[in-house]
């Protein structure tokens, strides 16, 4: 069920988050992936959606192969492709060698996967000593199911706050993203990401929780407001 709703939806996504449309990935995500990822030679975008991070890699002279489980995300990425190579794979059965890879990225992609513990132990596989991995997340603080910003007009003066649902439990939920638009979503706390990585061989150096951009908070009064909650988590991993 999970892969059929990202192949019938792919164009949400394409359309919504790639090309510019996105002030969150313009202004953050794609520099943050540069940045983070500069130096690197061989590196494997895990879960590459149609390759917008994966063609900003190559812009680095590193050699970027990206793998997607969507076949609707994998022929829009060849199609916009800046040379680049791109592969049909599962994240949980990557289909290459032992220690082939110097870096690897994951953005925005563990919150869509069911099986998170065989793609990070992948992940580990993939990756040579002392290799990077950056994984990239929805904030589990903001994903929390039931979790939203509150206007509280009982209390006087009137109140704003960030409500947060059931953060210690892991679930899976399926939510209309937009009208007739429903995605697939795995909420965890944050610690079985951090000990997932760790009991494979990955080891948390930096996390980041950077603020939203600025023309992310210009678009709606309300995210403005919020601009305190960090909506990216950023757990910058190193292979022992």
């Amino acid at each position: 069920m999970t892969g059929k709703l990202w192949e019938t939806h792919a164009d949400w996504w394409q359309n919504g988050f790639t090309d510019g449309a996105d002030p969150e990935y313009e202004e953050q995500i794609l520099p943050l992936a540069a940045d983070l990822l500069k130096g690197f030679d061989r590196i494997l975008d895990v879960g590459c959606g149609e390759g917008q991070i994966t063609r900003r890699l190559n812009m680095a002279n590193s050699q970027i192969l990206g793998i997607d489980a969507t076949w609707a995300q994998i022929s829009e990425a060849a199609a916009r492709s800046s040379d680049e190579s791109y592969v049909r794979a599962l994240a949980e059965a990557i289909p290459f060698k032992n220690r082939v890879f110097d870096a690897a990225i994951a953005c925005l992609v563990f919150e869509h996967i069911v099986e998170m513990e065989d793609v990070i132990r992948e992940v580990a596989r993939v990756l040579r000593p002392a290799g990077r991995f950056v994984l990239m997340l929805n904030h589990p603080l903001l994903q929390t199911p039931g979790s939203g910003w509150v206007d509280d007009h009982m209390v006087d003066p009137p109140d704003q706050y960030w409500r947060i649902g059931d953060y210690l439990i892991e679930q899976e939920t399926v939510e209309e993203v937009e009208l007739g638009v429903h995605i697939p979503f795995v909420h965890r706390p944050l610690s079985i990401y951090v000990n997932t990585l760790s009991e494979n061989g990955l080891t948390v150096e930096r996390m980041l929780e950077p603020s939203p951009p600025e023309a992310f908070t210009k678009r709606h009064d309300s995210y403005a407001a919020a601009a305190f909650i960090p909506r990216l988590l950023v757990l910058i991993c190193r292979r022992g």
